[in-house]
């Protein structure tokens, strides 16, 4: 609401800037980043490919607090900071760069912000009229995987979307967070084990903690360990799932943990959430559960990956991050049955288990 009321007025009173040929030497970039742990991770390729094609440059990454723990583990950035932290907000508004690149796909606030920091580039999504902040925009479509959207943002720093790397793994574990991952897992021995994440950042995006439960037994009736992963409000929900065989980890791990705890993993099961695309940035196989949200934007990509999604009329029904209240009572997630979701784990663990053995040899 914030957004849509001083967001409007502020992009209509602000003049847009004038249009502006890329400086020879780029020597300072500002990304801009709100949001979830999903998108933040998807952003790294993209910062990859401008840490090759600007290696001198500084890059700064301007996030917020629920999202910040993600860039620790993308190599290549050299501060972060929140700007729901008002100390680092106003170093934001203080500081000076050549280029300011806003990720954000619809909320205009950011793009005020890009029109405000003092840059001589500023580039951003031409979704709304939040496009008068910018010098340099850029098509967004719903029809194209994200980390392909972000890397449409560089074609104006002369980078390709093509030319950007997407390969898996674009995340690099801490020292620190595996060290504590060793820790966390050091009961499970040699095991061989899976993760399971049943949290969601909306009610809507949820599974059924029961069926978790169910594959989880059925996990553990096939050799394999389960470890759930999660904030504190999925602890009740973990302990249900892991019953007396497997390991809780919710509310116990840090951004960087959990994502050293899943590159431990031989597979991770989750909703359209944040910790999925952590799995993929390490290169870890994924089971995904999709109904509200956007499939061919958000769901992982490749032969490591499984989507189930019911592709019910009604779905996806997301928009921009805004899920409407569903009159249908979430029926495009319970018609994904735990056989359903056990069938995919077991192909996957067995095509992962086939291909460790041919590089062995």
């Amino acid at each position: 609401m914030m957004d849509l009321l001083l967001g409007r007025l502020a992009v209509a009173l602000l003049p847009t800037p004038a249009r502006c040929s890329m400086p020879d030497d780029i020597c300072s970039i500002l990304l801009i980043r709100p949001g979830g742990i999903g998108d933040a991770v998807l952003l790294a390729p993209t910062i990859h490919s401008i840490r090759q094609n600007h290696p001198q440059a500084l890059i700064t990454i301007l996030a917020e607090h629920r999202n910040a723990g993600v860039f620790p583990l993308v190599p290549g950035v050299d501060g972060i900071l929140c700007y729901d932290r008002s100390s680092e907000f106003c170093q934001v508004l203080r500081g000076r760069y050549d280029v300011v690149i806003d990720t954000e796909q619809w909320h205009r606030l950011s793009a005020v912000l890009v029109r405000l920091v003092r840059s001589v580039v500023k580039i951003g999504f031409d979704t709304n009229e939040r496009r008068r902040m910018f010098s340099h925009t850029v098509p967004y479509s719903h029809d194209d995987y994200e980390a392909l959207s972000f890397a449409q943002l560089l074609g104006s720093l002369g980078i390709a979307e093509e030319a950007v790397n997407r390969e898996a793994p674009f995340l690099l574990i801490p020292y620190a967070a595996s060290e504590s991952a060793d820790v966390f897992l050091k009961s499970l021995g040699e095991n061989t084990f899976v993760v399971i994440f049943p949290g969601a950042s909306i009610t809507e995006r949820r599974w059924d903690r029961e069926r978790f439960s169910l594959v989880a037994q059925r996990l553990s009736q096939n050799g394999y360990r389960v470890v759930v992963v999660g904030g504190w409000l999925d602890r009740e929900d973990g302990d249900m799932i892991v019953g007396t065989g497997g390991l809780n980890l919710a509310g116990k791990t840090t951004l960087a943990e959990t994502a050293a705890v899943i590159a431990r993993s031989s597979l991770l099961i989750s909703g359209d959430s944040g910790v999925l695309h952590l799995a993929v940035g390490l290169d870890i196989p994924t089971v995904s559960l999709f109904g509200p949200g956007i499939a061919t934007k958000w769901a992982p990509r490749g032969e490591k990956h499984i989507v189930l999604n019911r592709n019910l009329t009604c779905s996806p029904c997301t928009c921009f991050g805004t899920t409407p209240p569903c009159p249908y009572g979430v029926q495009c997630m319970k018609e994904i049955t735990a056989d359903q979701v056990m069938m995919a784990a077991v192909s996957l663990l067995q095509w992962e288990s086939e291909s460790r053995n041919k590089n062995r040899y």
